[in-house]
């Protein structure tokens, strides 16, 4: 089982794989051929379920949802875009040339990242929900309300496909788009001069998790997220909760991790709230936003909130 595993970890080894697997001198040779076939089903990526376990073909995180476009088709949507993308790297310029970079972070003052005044601030975020992956009945929606505001809304179901593979359902989020550069490259929010997440919310009573993507080169870190959860009141009247980074906790897949530490502020590329049914919560749900911002607070000098384990070095995660 040992040779197996090596031969399915590291293809590249193949070749010595072979010796090893004839040195078996009391198993047949079909056998054989089918235990090999099954070691490379073990790496085969992009399905979304058992395999891929050693590694990911995409961000999405296991669920294979590329539509599949021609080379044509990829021409021509490159040149429509192409504008766009050209008045893009010239506003960069622009404001590289022009702007001078911030010094002083007076308290009281909130530097706005999320607005929800147009339309185009609405497009800047995606909604998911269990629906979406065939994984439940939920519904969700993020709009503008009369009053000139984001409303996130919709209604949750935990009741389950009848498929025999899903346990749980009934969640809803939505998450901002990945901040990019223009052509398409990849960059990050810096917000390595705050420490405090600012938002001025109207809620329905339920609690929301906040979600700080913070996305590694590896594979293994793509799913790195820290959380917080986010109490509202319901009524009325607007909120500002303001959440220091140091409250929130690194979690993967889910999964709380032991090996924990403060949020890489300057390594941001997603922001997103969610909401489950579990625990029989389960119906509409309304969460209104005026923005989403940012504040130094000199009096806040917490680094971490949380117990950081001292880890052997081959230990990633439990």
């Amino acid at each position: 089982m040992l040779r197996l595993f090596v031969h399915a970890r590291f293809p590249v080894v193949g070749k010595c794989c072979d010796r090893a697997y004839h040195a078996f001198g009391s198993i047949e040779t079909d056998r054989l051929l089918l235990r090999r076939q099954l070691a490379v089903n073990l790496i085969r990526p992009g399905t979304g379920q058992s395999s891929g376990l050693f590694w990911e073909r995409d961000r999405k995180g296991g669920y294979n949802t590329e539509q599949r476009v021609s080379a044509k088709q990829r021409i021509v949507d490159g040149l429509k875009e192409l504008r766009t993308e050209f008045a893009l790297f010239q506003q960069e310029w622009k404001e590289k040339l022009e702007s001078d970079p911030l010094v002083v972070f007076r308290p009281g003052e909130i530097d706005v990242v999320f607005g929800f005044e147009s339309q185009p601030d609405l497009d800047r975020w995606v909604v998911t929900t269990d629906r979406d992956h065939g994984e439940g009945y939920s519904e969700a929606t993020l709009e503008r309300s009369p009053a000139g505001y984001g409303v996130f809304h919709g209604t949750l179901e935990s009741r389950v496909p009848k498929d025999g593979r899903i346990k749980r359902a009934g969640y809803a989020n939505i998450k901002s788009l990945r901040v990019r550069k223009s052509f398409k490259r990849e960059a990050f929010y810096d917000w390595s001069q705050y420490n405090t997440l600012v938002l001025k919310v109207r809620g329905d009573g339920r609690s929301y998790l906040i979600n700080l993507t913070a996305e590694g080169y590896y594979d293994i870190l793509w799913n790195d997220i820290y959380h917080y959860v986010l109490y509202t009141r319901g009524g009325p009247h607007w909120q500002v909760a303001k959440i220091p980074f140091s409250k929130f906790f690194l979690a993967s897949k889910g999964r709380v991790q032991d090996q924990q530490g403060p949020v890489p502020l300057n390594r941001i590329t997603n922001v997103g709230f969610s909401v489950g049914s579990r625990g029989g919560h389960e119906g509409s749900f309304r969460l209104e936003f005026d923005f989403i911002g940012l504040e130094f607070d000199p009096s806040h000098q917490e680094e971490f909130a949380y117990e950081m384990y001292r880890q052997q070095k081959y230990i990633v995660a439990t």
